[in-house]
């Protein structure tokens, strides 16, 4: 599936959401659970606009006495395709990723929500043709993420995973496994398919093997 945008098309400056935890791949869907009074006010903001455009964002790392933590550079741009208000007051969209983006700068006082200046050049291929892996070894795949599942305890319909194109199989991964906030942000800044599928992987291992070793220290 092609994107919508073209280079051209995109803003030179976008609200950001920091949502830690929260990733948005291109061409992937993110449900997102809208209350906090500014960022109901991005969202009306948002939908006013030809683009609909909604950048999330991760914090970094910083000490517990920092109050607004400095922002990863590098996030990913999504356009609200569904809306539904709640009785309480409460939004729920839904986002679908059209690219990624590098932070050039951020304004705050404007309004009570980050706006960026953002550069999206760098990313150009994230509005192409959906991705593939020549090397990708879906079996083997398979059987280590149902390994990873079961420890996990998470659920899944493995009739569409065997079936699911690549990008759109890791894709998915990426976003609803229980990685933590750094390995997402890793994922999403994997320069193609076959380095996301292969951190994905690699991921999922070292979970198998800290799994393994506390099994060996309780024996």
């Amino acid at each position: 599936m092609k994107q919508m945008f073209n280079l051209s098309d995109l803003p030179a400056s976008i609200p950001v959401f920091p949502l830690t935890g929260a990733l948005v791949l291109p061409r992937a869907r993110l449900p997102l659970n809208i209350f906090e009074p500014r960022y109901l006010q991005m969202v009306d903001d948002a939908l006013k606009t030809d683009h609909r455009l909604i950048g999330m964002i991760q914090k970094r790392d910083a000490p517990n006495d920092i109050s607004n933590p400095p922002l990863h550079q590098i996030g990913c741009a999504g356009r609200i395709t569904s809306f539904t208000e709640t009785d309480d007051g409460r939004y729920l969209i839904s986002i679908n990723g059209v690219s990624r983006y590098r932070i050039k700068e951020t304004h705050t006082g404007f309004t009570p929500y980050i706006k960026a200046d953002v550069d999206w050049a760098p990313f150009e291929r994230d509005l192409g043709d959906e991705e593939a892996d020549e090397t990708f070894d879906r079996e083997a795949f398979l059987k280590k993420l149902h390994a990873y599942f079961e420890v996990h305890e998470l659920q899944t319909d493995w009739d569409s995973l065997k079936d699911a194109n690549q990008e759109l199989l890791i894709n998915s991964l990426s976003m609803m496994c229980p990685f933590d906030p750094e390995e997402r942000q890793a994922l999403l800044e994997s320069p193609c398919l076959k380095t996301r599928r292969e951190t994905v992987s690699t991921l999922m291992e070292f979970s198998l093997r800290s799994n393994r070793d506390d099994k060996g220290q309780v024996q």
